[in-house]
């Protein structure tokens, strides 16, 4: 706010309001899983929208979700590197024992909190399916 980045201020306003609607309709507190799992939704969100409306020719609110994507990125966890997902990964199939692609849902088990908001999950999944043999 005292920067005067009203995009900024709209995004986390927006934010916020998201975290309260779930705590009203749902009557709980938000613990962090929680917090980063509707971070991740808005996320998202934003770039289905910027890809909509760069697909229209909208550039003026392409810009506005590309500014909120930017502002609302600052809050997520550091990324995994694709060395860190593989060296998961390879832990995750030694640890399940897990032998053929049949065995892939209790690998992502095993990874899905570990990369969550950290890595996209459907590119941790094809990866898990691209290491295991059919």
């Amino acid at each position: 706010m005292k920067s005067r980045d009203q995009v900024a201020v709209d995004t986390l306003r927006m934010l916020t309001a998201a975290f309260k609607q779930v705590e009203v309709d749902e009557r709980v507190n938000l613990d962090d899983a929680r917090c980063l799992a509707l971070l991740e939704k808005q996320i998202k969100q934003r770039r289905e929208s910027l890809a909509a409306y760069e697909g229209a020719g909208r550039i003026d609110l392409a810009d506005k979700e590309r500014t909120e994507l930017s502002v609302l990125q600052k809050f997520m966890p550091t990324p995994l590197s694709p060395e860190e997902i593989s060296q998961l990964i390879a832990t995750a199939i030694a640890e399940t024992g897990a032998q053929t692609v049949r065995d892939m849902g209790r690998v992502m088990n095993v990874l899905r909190p570990l990369v969550s908001g950290r890595a996209d999950t459907g590119e941790v999944s094809a990866l898990v399916k691209s290491m295991l043999p059919n």
